[in-house]
């Protein structure tokens, strides 16, 4: 049976099997029964992003979940983080969460937290897949209307508020905002103009089809021109979810979720609360950081692409930051998963109490030139079963030797393999790279 669960819940074009309405339906029943096997009372959060699609799928959850005899509270359009946060606080025994992130409007997702905020388990995603897969229908009325309550925004933004603690000296900082017309659209430029800073709100206008639309993280061009038009201090760019946050400085140029670690474990350090002296990062994470932070006394613990795979391995070695290249960035002291939002206060809070830039916040940190290529592919076959493309990658690990890397996955969420190459030769990398992605197209290509 195909698996339906990825790295980060389920995600398929809205309407499409496993996101139509009836097997929508029996995931709301099938997590019910889950819950009381657990113990936990049936009851659970739903929030979800702009997503035309959004509306019709948690209405269909819903009509699972009372037919299981269980009841859903509704928060509405809000951040996936805030889910998280929630779920915990308001005692749910799981929360839900209904986006497909980063991907364009037509696809959507569920992603669903355990009672502390934390992604479910694999034997709860097996189990859940398992009556998915069996297929047995949902009968019974339509759900009653679930407005969502204003409460739990209100509370995500309190919470927010109470994580940003500059101290004495504020000073105005001028802030363009990419909302990606996702989750953050309303709720980052209240938070941050409550704060007393001044916000250039932008892609700030979500109609249902222009989330992610050439704009948010995965599309921080425009950012940075605003960023320079307007003069202003930083640029934040969240993806559709906002659970993401990747930054362009006042000289327009566009920053990582690596610069982020680098930024914040410093500080973290520097005032004794970075625990096990290691940062959690992956495979993408650039080898410039490595050599960065060890230059700081501080380690660097890879482990595979997803906020998951982070989050399991800080909770592994006992530390307390971790992220990935793509923005997602954990602060477990105050959220079990990435929040875009979070992390853009703490980096503003650095800024403040430092009166530095985010430029100058960097200084000491030199990337390696790095190429990451997508290849769409038919299926995804253990890479290992493939001679030719083993016979070339073991081919550019040899030339690339100590002083580069090669990483080659599946993509956990669409059906692309993605190759990244990393070196000091810029030229030789982009010839390694298309000659790792050759092969995989030759063999599986879509």
């Amino acid at each position: 049976m195909k698996k339906l669960f990825g790295t980060d819940g389920i995600r398929a074009v809205a309407g499409d099997y496993p996101l139509d309405e009836q097997s929508i339906a029996i995931l709301g029943r099938a997590m019910m029964d889950l819950l009381r096997a657990e113990g936990l009372p049936p009851r659970v959060l739903i929030g979800r992003d702009t997503r035309e699609s959004g509306d019709w799928i948690e209405k269909a959850i819903n009509r699972g979940i009372e037919a299981g005899g269980g009841h859903a509270a509704s928060a509405g359009v809000i951040p996936t983080s805030a889910v998280s946060h929630l779920t915990r606080t308001f005692g749910f025994s799981a929360g839900i969460v209904i986006s497909a992130s980063h991907n364009p409007y037509h696809d959507n997702g569920i992603k669903i937290f355990s009672p502390d905020g934390y992604k479910i388990p694999d034997p709860w995603e097996e189990r859940l897949e398992a009556e998915i897969h069996a297929g047995k229908s949902v009968s019974g009325p339509g759900p009653s209307d679930a407005s969502p309550d204003p409460l739990y925004l209100r509370e995500y933004e309190h919470f927010l508020l109470r994580k940003f603690s500059p101290g004495p000296g504020t000073k105005p900082i001028r802030i363009v905002l990419d909302c990606a017309n996702g989750s953050a659209s309303t709720v980052a430029p209240d938070v941050l103009r409550g704060l007393g800073f001044t916000v250039i709100a932008t892609e700030a206008e979500p109609d249902g089809r222009n989330i992610n639309e050439d704009c948010g993280a995965l599309h921080p061009e425009k950012l940075a021109q605003t960023v320079l038009a307007r003069r202003a201090d930083i640029g934040i760019a969240f993806d559709g979810d906002a659970d993401r946050a990747l930054w362009v400085d006042h000289h327009g140029r566009i920053l990582t979720g690596d610069h982020t670690l680098f930024v914040l474990s410093r500080d973290m350090e520097a005032h004794g609360r970075l625990r096990a002296r290691t940062v959690v990062a992956t495979t993408m994470t650039n080898m410039g950081l490595e050599k960065a932070l060890a230059a700081e006394g501080i380690g660097l613990v890879r482990t595979r692409v997803g906020d998951k795979y982070v989050l399991e391995k800080m909770i592994e070695i006992r530390a307390n930051l971790g992220g990935e290249r793509s923005g997602h960035t954990i602060l477990s002291d105050d959220c079990p998963t990435g929040d875009g939002l979070l992390t853009s206060l703490k980096i503003l809070e650095v800024m403040i109490l430092k009166n530095r830039s985010l430029a100058d916040l960097i200084e000491g940190y030199t990337e390696f030139p790095q190429v990451l290529k997508n290849v769409r592919v038919a299926e995804k076959p253990d890479l290992a079963s493939l001679p030719e493309v083993v016979e070339a990658m073991a081919d550019v690990r040899g030339r690339l030797g100590a002083d580069g890397r090669l990483d080659v996955r599946y993509s956990g969420t669409e059906p692309l393999a993605r190759v990244m190459v990393e070196g000091e030769d810029e030229d030789l990398i982009e010839i390694l790279a298309a000659r790792v992605t050759s092969a995989i197209r030759k063999k599986i290509g879509a």
